[in-house]
């Protein structure tokens, strides 16, 4: 896998991968004009475990109405201020999820599949929660 960051200004850049999207970059400091990079590590951990849940759950014939995946990240006081804690939640909308393949599915994408979870952990502890909704909860 090959990326390029390409500077435009003020502290910002445009980032392309192999899959050839283009993506802005910032800082706190730049433009505002994007996510910044720490940013961006949580989210590649709540789609890449996302995406494998899913994927689990598609195997187990689940209907899926909604995923939502919320993640939150506690950072190092010192440099280079690195996630120590991390805290996920999954919040499904589904009208046959059991509560044992709602946990089945994020074990296997914390413990086995997601390559940005794996990552994380030799920095941060990293802990998982979710909630079900049937479709009829929603009102």
């Amino acid at each position: 896998m090959d990326i390029i960051a390409k500077y435009v200004e003020n502290r910002t850049f445009i980032t392309r991968g192999d899959s050839n999207h283009w993506v802005p970059v910032d800082t706190s400091a730049g433009t505002d004009a994007a996510s910044t990079p720490m940013e961006m590590v949580l989210m590649a951990l709540a789609t890449c475990s996302g995406l494998d849940v899913v994927h689990v759950l598609e195997k187990r014939r689940v209907q899926l109405d909604d995923l939502e995946v919320q993640v939150s990240g506690e950072r190092a006081e010192d440099h280079p201020r690195v996630y120590t804690d991390i805290h996920t939640k999954y919040v499904f909308t589904s009208p046959d999820l059991k509560e044992k393949d709602a946990q089945r599915a994020i074990d296997l994408s914390h413990d086995t599949y997601c390559s940005v979870s794996k990552m994380l952990e030799s920095t941060a502890e990293i802990t998982s929660e979710f909630e079900i909704h049937r479709p009829e909860d929603s009102g």
